[in-house]
């Protein structure tokens, strides 16, 4: 693989943690995709893990509950032809979902008001527009 696979900050994937399994793929390969398991499955147990920091952990197993199976997470990589880099992609998108589902929550929107300028230029925009309609009817044609 292709190294440390970092999730935010100096916190990275730990390898001693991950657990992987190789099946047969499907799709393109010829007369190799019979002979070779090229399709991973890596999970990692999240409940379990003591490299996330406790807050993290919390959030992760709060966002990616849908996802989780007895605490632990699994992602599947069948794209492409060789195993080493369908290791590579499961390895990184693992990295990017708990890169997501650990991030701080976003700051909550402050309301702000509309300014008075921009309010009374809408209405006075309207008006305009109105006396402008007005006008077209034949009403005071003599």
């Amino acid at each position: 693989m292709s190294g440390p696979y970092v999730i935010r900050g100096d916190v990275t994937l730990p390898q001693a943690e991950l657990t992987w399994r190789f099946t047969r793929s499907s799709g393109p390969g010829g007369q190799h995709v019979n002979t070779s398991d090229s399709r991973v499955e890596l999970s990692f147990d999240l409940a379990k893990t003591e490299a996330l920091p406790d807050v993290w952990k919390e959030r992760a197993l709060e966002r990616l509950a849908s996802r989780l199976v007895d605490g632990v997470i699994t992602v599947r990589a069948s794209e492409h032809r060789s195993q080493w880099r369908n290791r590579d992609m499961a390895a990184t998108r693992l990295a990017a979902l708990l890169a997501e589902a650990t991030a701080p929550p976003p700051r909550p929107r402050r309301k702000t008001k509309i300014p008075r300028g921009i309010n009374e230029r809408r209405l006075r925009q309207k008006k305009a527009r109105s006396e402008t309609k007005r006008g077209r009817s034949g009403r005071n044609w003599t």
